[in-house]
């Protein structure tokens, strides 16, 4: 922090903010840096609004955190802060004591406390509400809490800021929420928008939304951005050819850079497959996903602020917020498809350090998935308008039963409803969603143009990692601050740190025998497929007479797949055999590939379920299985009945028969729809083939079901039941990939 000498006509109010950052550090000597010092003063003295853009660790919380001791010092409201995740909350709050402020929070996790917390506020006991965007839709705090807390509150901090602009890489609809509220605050609440990271555009479009005022002349918003630079970091990439050769590399490497920091895998599953293999080469580090349970995040946070851990091998579920001053390194196994999303990632390690380490361990597969993400991208008018029509204007529809109309998967399915209730299409009440009839047109300009905004960021990223070292432009953080649009950025400029600019050397490649290792561990195959035991609600809407639990005759046993298809190790064969298409984008088809054979012959031998003692040798083993039956493939017919007829042969027993598509509907079904669409073209489509004598064939006994990939379970959940309705004593799923 630099020291600087106050103004006299200020000064009173600059010595009270002084005191109170050093409170909130601990340390006597903290001063504030100027910018810090503007955007309070703005708050404080003129109740203005104010957007912050400066790099993880120069102190924006201290801003907020400040200007709301000497606001509630004069008199003023309790301070809300919007802020997108559970661990920056507890950090904050942490923080807030330090400075005597009292702070509480609303989210997901502590649903137990929110009365107390709201009574807290009425009382005027709670300085600093922390909630998340999530809360500002929720019908009852919108409508009964909110509109209290936006009249008597002293100040509004938008935290991550960029999540507001669908420009931005981490655009969240909940966060459009915020324009709203903006709207409906009076003139002279303050408000104060963070974020660490936002190109010019980005920025611009977070300031305009941030002067949103109830009339049409809108507010004047003081906006400071600061240099990008962080002195500590020490950028590279190492270009290894396979993942088992970037595991091995983390494996040897990781244990050589003093201090613990995060690895970031761009799924779930490759996330969880590299914390095991970790954790086999003798390193304390565990995975931490969306799919973390709060509770055993809290935990896991203090394991890596406390350095119990190595690293924590996560997504960007681990991401914003997450404070840790001595973070020593930070590792992307996987690109990122944002510059920005990077910059802000890395930005976790070296606040408090002299040195951190910084790699990026690029892969083939990282289009595919930044592909599959896009994909997620604002849906079709058609769909738009369908949704509109499902929903009536007075009795409130669930996502449940809307997505008995709506050709959209749960997740999409909600963010478009938050954007269209933004847009004032839609609106949240108690028990679902309804329509409000205003006018509504589709910017499908505007979607374009953000589909084409992430098309380039990806080509940028791309471009980051081929710079070539000790190039007049090889230099990774000028890269970066260029094309984050860093004001304070020289012509010519490098750090000087990098493997660009040649400060910084990464341990060499792993050996043959390390990468081995590592491929022995990935070879590992064997995915549990969990039944489906119950049908989605709604389905009488689609002419489907089912509902509530599937009867236990009529259910499929466990399944097996090789592996997932978002993972490591094989799953990198599953994706280039199930994915792949020709220049027309047909699926390409064939035989079973022989890595693929024996992979699926190790999944039946580990598969306890289908083996049971031999009556002729006591010391041996004998499959329980007395058939196998295919789903016959409308995309790839020629690998399927390879793969079933070569598993009968290994396993000893016949080819009994096989689910197909009806001759009516011989066409493959779409994949990218909700449950219960997906579920009622299923079941539209497959018959048991083979007339009457198919049921005489099946009966009584135990099939072993071949597919080639499943993705929601229900082609496999049908097919199941027609299996078992014609007298099959047991169903047990096989497959190469999960999806």
């Amino acid at each position: 922090m630099v020291e600087t000498v106050p103004t006299t006509a200020a000064a009173p109010l600059r010595l009270d903010a002084e005191a109170a950052l050093r409170r909130l550090v601990g340390r006597d000597d903290a001063a504030l840096r100027e910018d810090q010092w503007t955007a309070i003063e703005a708050l404080v003295s003129r109740r203005a609004r104010a957007l912050v853009v400066q790099r993880t660790g120069w102190g924006k919380s201290a801003v907020y955190f400040v200007a709301t001791r000497l606001l509630r010092d004069r008199g003023a409201g309790p301070t809300v802060i919007v802020s997108p995740l559970l661990a920056l909350m507890r950090d904050q709050i942490a923080a807030a004591a330090r400075a005597g402020i009292r702070a509480a929070t609303v989210n997901s996790a502590n649903v137990t406390e929110w009365e107390d917390v709201h009574a807290a506020i009425a009382r005027g006991e709670i300085d600093v509400l922390l909630c998340s965007p999530e809360r500002l839709n929720n019908p009852a705090f919108r409508d009964e809490v909110l509109p209290r807390l936006a009249a008597d509150a002293g100040l509004v901090v938008i935290d991550e800021a960029h999540c507001i602009s669908d420009w931005g890489h981490d655009f969240r609809p909940d966060y459009r929420r915020i324009r709203t509220l903006l709207a409906d605050l009076p003139a002279d609440i303050p408000v104060l928008a963070t974020t660490a990271t936002a190109n010019a555009r980005v920025t611009a479009d977070v300031a305009e939304q941030l002067g949103v005022t109830g009339d049409d002349a809108g507010m004047e918003v003081l906006v400071l951005r600061g240099a990008l630079d962080r002195e500590s970091l020490h950028l590279a990439v190492m270009e290894l050819p396979d993942p088992a050769a970037r595991v091995a590399w983390l494996a040897q490497s990781l244990g050589s850079i003093d201090g613990s920091g995060i690895v970031y895998c761009l799924t779930v599953s490759a996330a969880e497959e590299v914390a095991s293999q970790l954790r086999s080469a003798g390193l304390e580090v565990a995975s931490y996903t969306g799919q973390t349970d709060p509770a055993e995040r809290e935990r896991l946070e203090g394991d890596l602020k406390d350095n119990r851990v190595k690293a924590l091998i996560a997504t960007s579920a681990l991401g914003m917020g997450f404070d840790k001053p001595d973070l020593a390194f930070v590792v992307h196994l996987g690109a990122p498809s944002s510059p920005i999303a990077y910059y802000q990632q890395v930005g976790r390690a070296g606040r408090g350090v002299d040195r951190a380490t910084v790699v990026l361990l690029p892969g083939r597969e990282d289009r595919a998935i930044w592909e599959w993400f896009g994909s997620q991208a604002f849906p079709a008018e058609e769909t738009v308008r369908t949704t509109l029509a499902a929903l009536s204007s007075d009795a409130p529809t669930s996502i449940p039963a809307l997505e008995a109309r709506v050709d959209l998967r749960r997740g999409r399915l909600e963010a478009m409803l938050k954007v269209l209730d933004v847009d004032g299409a839609v609106r949240r009440v108690q028990g679902g969603w309804i329509a409000t009839g205003q006018p509504w047109s589709y910017d499908a300009e505007r979607y374009a143009r953000v589909a084409q905004a992430r098309r380039a960021e990806e080509e940028t990223m791309l471009a980051y990692q081929r710079l070539s070292p000790g190039a007049p432009d090889g230099c990774r953080m000028a890269f970066l601050r260029r094309v984050l649009d860093d004001p304070e950025l020289e012509t010519g400029w490098t750090c000087g740190r990098c493997d660009g600019c040649g400060g910084v050397v990464l341990p060499a490649a792993p050996s043959d025998d390390a990468v081995a290792e590592a491929q022995a561990g990935l070879d590992r195959v064997g995915v549990e497929l969990v039944p489906r035991r119950q049908w989605p609600t709604g389905l009488a809407t689609l002419g489907l007479d089912l509902k509530g639990r599937i009867p236990a005759d009529a259910q499929a046993e466990p399944g097996r797949a090789v592996a997932r298809l978002d993972g490591l190790g094989w799953s990198v064969q599953l994706r280039d055999l199930l994915e792949a298409g020709d220049p027309d984008g047909r699926p390409l088809d064939g035989e079973t590939p022989v890595p693929l054979r024996t992979a699926a012959v190790r999944v039946l031998q580990d598969w306890d379920a289908i083996w049971g003692p031999s009556a002729e040798d006591p010391d041996a083993r004998r499959t329980v299985l007395d058939g196998v039956v295919m789903v016959r493939s409308a995309t790839r017919p020629v690998l399927v009945e390879h793969l079933a007829g070569g598993l009968a042969r290994w396993l000893g027993v016949p080819t009994v028969g096989a689910v197909g598509p009806a001759a009516d509907r011989p066409g493959p079904d779409r994949h990218d729809v909700n449950s219960a669409i997906r579920l009622a073209g299923v079941a539209r489509r497959l018959t048991l083939e083979g007339g009457p004598d198919a049921g005489a064939r099946i009966a009584g006994r135990r099939v072993l079901l071949v597919d080639d990939m499943t993705d929601s379970g229900w082609t496999l959940t049908v097919a199941a039941r027609l299996l078992r309705q014609a007298g099959a004593a047991a169903v047990h799923p096989f497959v190469l990939g999960q999806r």
